[in-house]
């Protein structure tokens, strides 16, 4: 048997010398723990550690031509709060509550046989056709100027996709020539014509969508669609310099060409595009909570992997850019499958079905969370991101058609995230304790990140308790903040891990709580009770 040695560790703290016996821990606050005590979560937040200011677009969702997403979700004439135009006014109030910065438009799997031309002009006008990634009847109420004036009132920027699946370079120049044009050519001419003098100004425009997946309508190889998305991109650019342009990365890690599909599409259009994109759904089949809330240390991998394959395609170029991530798919989606499957197989060609309408629980609401915390601890090369989707369709606010909108359990981690995670993203150094699960293993407990908002002087910690059975103290040395109070600790917690909300009962909500935060000398003490959201708000 091989001989161990035990090694005893010096720690600085406070200005004092403490050595640990063996076994044993100290904590921030000089308190020693017992080999017994295996749960502990500690931060260090400082001013000087930063992984970036976030952009603000890292909070984007998405509306596709999908089920009740448009009809009968943000549009419904007759509605009792619809306004001039169609557009339901409570499901407006809602989005600009989370405050939605940026929302993809039109697909999604749609936009692959998406023919723009049909969307616009006189609605009594438009041919109704035949949608083939979701087998519905598409009738073209509303279209390219109906949403992009519908962004506007949600106070959102348009992220517009265009079709590189049944169409190519000509249809997206035109689009974006009728788009953004201001006149004096045929299709900025054209959109006047229809009653839009301003240019709708779009900067971020999606180069077509999953175009790796055999499901997708003209599903191309990855050679094929870099070269086409490379001179589509060039083409656009030549229109207008200024565009953010996006390439179709994986549609998800089990993809059998992920990940080399990036590699070899970044080969092709790297000098013409600006961001890559990720897909990714998750969700509870086996009825494993646990391992459902490990998952975002998987979406955490996926991230890494595409970084370091963006960046191996930048050091093989040569070039001095860095290609930045578009997370512009992702979310919970599995609880509707086999009734969506049944629709879609055997009631075809309807209008506005009822369509991947998951209906939410409290679990949802902790992975969501976990998934903002992940998605802000790489916002350094994440810039933009889209949770999918925004009304009805696997989304956080759904609609009666003859009722009221109302929040699905998780709205809530999305709003607080967009709410209180604008400013400078903080590695908080946390050490955690672990376990494993079913697929995962050193799965921390706590996981956290921290946001301070350097224009109002407030400091967000984002954290999720992932232990099931207990309470953790989470320790965070904040002396960096000198002078700063808790304002609020807001926390999202339930005895019941599959409680949902619905327009008559909302059973999964936010509260404050006085009783769980201590700060002292610039040292933070902040109980998060066992499977839980939370939210602590400091600042002077």
């Amino acid at each position: 048997m091989r001989k161990t040695k035990k090694i005893g560790l010096t720690f600085l703290f406070p200005g004092n010398i403490i050595k640990s016996n063996p076994v044993e821990r100290i904590s921030f606050f000089g308190r020693m723990e017992s080999p017994m005590e295996q749960k502990y979560a500690r931060i260090t937040l400082d001013k000087d550690f930063q992984i970036s200011r976030i952009d603000k677009r890292i909070y984007g969702s998405f509306i596709e031509h999908l089920g009740r997403a448009v009809y009968g979700g943000i549009y419904q004439p007759g509605h009792p709060s619809a306004d001039e135009e169609g557009f339901r006014k409570d499901v407006l109030d809602l989005v600009r509550e989370i405050g939605v910065p940026i929302v993809r438009y039109p697909g999604g799997n749609f936009v692959s046989n998406f023919y723009w031309e049909d969307s616009v002009g006189p609605v009594a006008e438009r041919p109704r056709r035949l949608e083939l990634a979701w087998r519905s009847t598409e009738p073209n109420l509303v279209g390219v100027n109906e949403f992009a004036s519908w962004s506007k009132k949600a106070g959102s920027q348009v992220m517009m996709a265009v079709n590189l699946g049944t169409r190519g370079i000509e249809a997206a120049c035109n689009l974006l020539e009728y788009c953004n044009h201001p006149a004096g050519t045929k299709y900025s001419d054209l959109r006047i014509s229809h009653g839009v003098k301003d240019p709708h100004n779009i900067k971020v425009w999606c180069l077509g969508n999953e175009m790796d997946g055999p499901w997708q309508t003209g599903h191309k190889t990855a050679q094929e669609y870099g070269r086409l998305a490379d001179e589509t991109g060039k083409a656009m650019k030549q229109i207008d310099p200024s565009l953010e342009l996006v390439v179709c990365g994986s549609s998800n890690t089990n993809m059998p060409t992920y990940p080399q599909w990036e590699a070899t599409v970044l080969e092709e259009a790297y000098d013409s595009v600006d961001f890559v994109s990720l897909h990714t759904y998750y969700g509870n089949r086996f009825h494993d909570t646990a391992n459902f809330l490990a998952q975002s240390d998987d979406m955490d991998h996926f991230i890494k992997t595409i970084i370091s394959t963006c960046d191996f395609v930048k050091a093989k170029r040569r070039a001095k850019k860095d290609i930045m991530l578009s997370f512009d798919e992702w979310n919970v989606w599995f609880h509707a499958n086999e009734a969506d499957d049944d629709t879609m197989k055997n009631r075809p060609w309807s209008v506005a079905p009822h369509l991947l309408e998951d209906h939410y629980d409290f679990e949802d609401a902790l992975l969501v969370g976990l998934m903002l915390i992940t998605l802000l601890k790489h916002s350094d090369r994440v810039r933009m991101a889209c949770l999918a989707q925004l009304v009805n369709v696997i989304a956080p606010i759904m609609t009666e058609e003859n009722g009221p909108a109302w929040k699905q359990t998780i709205f809530y981690p999305y709003l607080h995230a967009s709410k209180y995670g604008r400013g400078i993203a903080l590695n908080p150094a946390l050490r955690s304790s672990k376990h494993d699960t079913r697929d995962f293993t050193d799965v921390t407990d706590v996981e956290t990140v921290a946001v301070w908002d350097d224009q109002k002087d407030q400091v967000t910690i984002f954290a999720v308790n992932r232990d099931l059975e207990e309470d953790i103290t989470l320790e965070a040395d904040l002396r960096s903040f000198a002078g700063y109070r808790v304002l609020e600790h807001i926390v999202l917690e339930n005895g019941d891990m599959n409680a949902t909300n619905s327009a008559e009962s909302q059973n999964v909500v936010p509260k404050v709580v006085s009783d769980r935060d201590q700060l002292q000398d610039g040292l933070l003490q902040s109980r998060l009770g066992k499977a839980s959201w939370n939210v602590i708000r400091l600042g002077k």
